[in-house]
């Protein structure tokens, strides 16, 4: 293998990484004093949740209320990678994002202990949500 070839593999694979495991927090403006991401609200009896897609989606895990009903709120804000594109088995949804906005998913009234999971098109990032 050239130099050349090796040098992009491994410069892919240190990004790669990165985004794996330090994610990405644009998007994120309500941080709690303790550090933790505050991605739900309760507002007229109605559960939102909320994530960020670009570059992978942020949070990954969120824990909500079960036996509420419940919205998913997608943020893209100049999102052109695979995270656009969002497939949520579950609820049968699929559909290419707008690059920016909100897509206001409705998601019912989760059960306790029924995770709802949501990935992108080619199957690189996910995110799941538990409900307790």
């Amino acid at each position: 293998m050239n130099k050349a070839v090796s040098i992009i593999i491994t410069g892919t694979l240190i990004v790669g990484l990165g985004i794996i495991f330090f994610g990405d927090s644009k998007g994120n403006t309500n941080i709690t004093t303790n550090g933790t991401i505050q991605n739900i609200e309760i507002k007229n009896g109605i559960q939102y949740i909320t994530i960020s897609a670009k570059g992978g989606y942020s949070p990954k895990i969120t824990t909500a209320k079960a036996d509420i009903p419940t919205k998913l709120i997608i943020k893209t804000n100049s999102t052109y990678d695979c995270s656009a594109s969002l497939v949520i088995r579950a609820i049968g949804f699929q559909k290419i994002l707008s690059q920016t906005g909100e897509e206001v998913i409705d998601i019912g009234t989760p059960k306790a202990n029924e995770p709802l999971r949501g990935v992108c098109g080619m199957g690189m990032y996910n995110f799941v949500i538990n409900f307790s």
